[in-house]
C-alpha cells in the first residue's frame, strides 16, 4: 500500500498542524508502515524543516510567496507518481485542492484532516475569503473525501451543521513519547509557577489569562509565557502586563524538544486558556511532563475533570483565576499526584503509537482490507 500525505507547510515555526503530522507519519514509520510527505520548502530563512533529511519527506520549491501557497509542482509531482491514497492536511492552500483534485480525477480514496479549520471561530477569521475558498471548489474536495478526519467528537459536530455527509474519523492528535522523558524529573522549587506554552495569537486568549494572574497577586508566584508568534499581538500582551502593573509574568520566546519539556516539568501547572482548539497539544505534552492542566471548555479535554489531573473551566478572568487559586492551594504532594494520573490519561488515549495504529487501521478500510473500525462515523 502506497499512502501520500500532503501538508503546505513543514516548517518547525509552522505550527501544531505540522507538529503533529510529523509526529503521526514518524510514528507510522515506527510500527512498519512506510508512507510519503509532499510539501512545500520553507520560505521564512529563520525556519527550518522538520525531519530534514528523511527520504519520505519530498519537499518542493515555492513558485512564487502568496497566500495561497501556489506552487506548479505540486500538480506535477502528483501527475507523475502513483498512489493507493491521498491524505492531506489542512484546507484552503493550493497542495490542500491539488491533492483532493488529483484523488478525484484518478478515483483514487482521499482523507482530510481538517485540523480545527472548520470551527466556528476559525471560519469567522477571513471569513469572507473562506466563503469563497469553499464556493471556488474547497466544498467539492471536502464533501468528496472519502473520510474526513477530526480530532474530536465536538469537531465532527461542528462539522455535520455544514450540511457534510460523508464519513468521519475521530483520532486523537499523536503525542510522541521523547525517549528522554525518563530523564527529565520535576525540579524542586520554592513558590509558584504557572505558564503557557504555544503559539502566541488572539485564538488562545492570553488576555485573559494575564488579568487573571494580576487580579491574584499570588505571593512567591510567576507566569511564564512560552512561545512566539505574531509581534503586535505580543506587543499588545506586554502593554497590557505594564498596564496591570504585573512584574511576575515572564516571555520566554519559542522553545521546542527538550527543553519544551524540561520547562513543562519546571511547572505546577500549565494554563490552556484558548477561545477554541481542536486538541491542544500543548495540554497533551504537559500532562505527559506529569504537570496538571488548567484548560478553557473550548478544549476537548473534558477528561482534566473527570480523570482528577487538572481544571477543565470557562475561559473568562474569573474562571481562570479561581482554577489558578485552586492550583496554587494544593500541596507539591497532590499536584505531583495530579500529574501522574494525567500521564497515565495521555499514555492510554492519545501516544503516538496508538494513533499511528488508528490511522493505519482508516487506510485499510478505505481500502477495504479491513472491516470499518469502531472510530469511524457514517452519516
Amino acid at each position: 500500500m502506497k499512502v501520500l500525505q500532503t501538508i503546505a507547510g513543514f516548517g518547525a515555526l509552522y505550527g501544531g498542524i505540522a507538529t503533529c503530522t510529523y509526529d503521526l507519519i514518524s510514528a507510522m514509520h515506527d510500527i512498519g508502515f512506510p508512507l510519503d510527505l509532499l510539501t512545500l520548502e520553507v520560505k521564512n530563512s529563520a525556519d527550518k524543516l522538520m525531519g530534514k533529511g528523511e527520504d519520505w519527506i519530498k519537499a518542493l520549491p515555492n513558485d512564487a510567496v502568496t497566500p495561497y501557497e501556489y506552487s506548479k509542482r505540486i500538480a506535477q509531482y502528483l501527475k507523475s507518481h502513483d498512489y493507493d491514497l491521498y491524505h492531506t492536511n489542512g484546507l484552503w492552500l493550493d497542495v490542500n485542492h491539488a491533492t483532493c483534485a488529483h484523488a478525484r480525477k484518478t478515483d483514487t480514496p482521499c482523507i482530510v484532516s481538517l485540523h480545527g479549520m472548520l470551527y466556528p471561530q476559525a471560519l469567522e477569521r477571513g471569513g469572507w475569503k473562506k466563503k469563497l475558498m469553499l464556493a471556488l471548489g474547497h466544498r467539492k474536495d471536502i464533501s468528496g473525501a472519502a473520510c474526513v478526519h477530526v480530532t474530536c467528537d465536538k469537531e465532527m459536530e461542528y462539522y455535520r451543521d455544514m450540511g457534510f455527509s460523508n464519513p468521519v474519523a475521530v483520532i486523537p492528535n499523536p503525542v510522541r513519547i521523547p525517549e528522554y522523558l525518563a530523564d527529565i524529573r520535576r525540579p524542586g522549587h520554592e513558590g509558584f509557577r504557572a505558564g503557557f506554552l504555544g503559539r502566541l495569537h488572539p485564538i488562545k486568549n492570553l488576555e485573559a489569562l494575564i488579568t487573571a494572574w494580576g487580579q491574584l497577586r499570588l505571593p512567591n508566584a510567576e507566569l511564564l509565557l512560552i512561545g512566539d508568534g505574531d509581534p503586535e499581538y505580543k506587543a499588545r500582551l506586554e502593554e497590557l502586563v505594564r498596564a496591570e502593573n504585573i512584574s511576575n509574568i515572564s516571555f520566554t520566546g519559542f522553545v521546542s524538544g527538550r527543553r519544551k519539556y524540561e520547562m513543562l516539568a519546571s511547572l505546577d501547572v500549565l494554563c490552556a486558556p484558548s477561545h477554541q482548539e481542536n486538541f491542544g497539544m500543548s495540554i497533551a505534552e504537559a500532562l505527559l511532563a506529569g504537570t496538571p492542566v488548567i484548560a478553557s471548555r473550548g478544549t476537548p479535554w473534558e477528561a482534566l475533570n473527570t480523570r482528577r489531573c487538572g481544571w477543565w473551566c470557562g475561559n473568562d478572568s474569573s474562571s481562570l483565576a479561581a482554577a489558578l487559586e485552586n492550583a496554587f492551594s494544593l500541596s507539591p504532594q497532590e499536584r505531583l499526584a495530579m500529574g501522574e494520573r494525567g500521564r497515565a490519561l495521555v499514555m492510554e488515549t492519545c501516544a503516538a503509537p496508538h494513533a499511528a495504529d488508528c490511522m493505519k487501521r482508516l487506510y485499510r478500510y478505505l481500502l477495504g482490507q479491513e472491516a470499518k473500525p469502531e472510530f469511524v462515523y457514517l452519516p
